[in-house]
């Protein structure tokens, strides 16, 4: 790979329930580590191991690269690094930048 950056997923969200004040007590890490969960691989389902919905879900993150003019495939693409990338409304409504006290 050329080391360019590609969005593969900007359609995932979730919610929490609480008070106001949940922006207080929550970390950007701990989105981050949300985020990862959320976006995949799912629970298997009937029929289904782990090891299908990973494959499954890496071959959907290459054909959404296939999709943008990038041509990778599904091992290739796993052992990748991925990055989350919070949106700075996010980041302002959290407080700080990853990593930041």
């Amino acid at each position: 790979m050329n080391g360019r950056r590609v969005l593969l997923l900007d359609d995932r969200g979730w919610s929490v329930s609480g008070s106001p004040n949940i922006w207080a007590a929550t970390s950007v890490e701990d989105i981050v580590d949300t985020t990862r969960m959320v976006v995949g691989p799912d629970e298997p389902s009937d029929g289904h191991s782990h090891e299908d919905m990973e494959a499954d879900h890496w071959a959907l993150l290459a054909a959404t690269l296939r999709q943008q003019g990038v041509d990778a495939d599904a091992p290739e693409l796993k052992r990748l690094p991925h990055d989350v990338v919070l949106s700075k409304r996010l980041l302002a409504r959290v407080g700080h930048e990853p990593g930041s006290p």
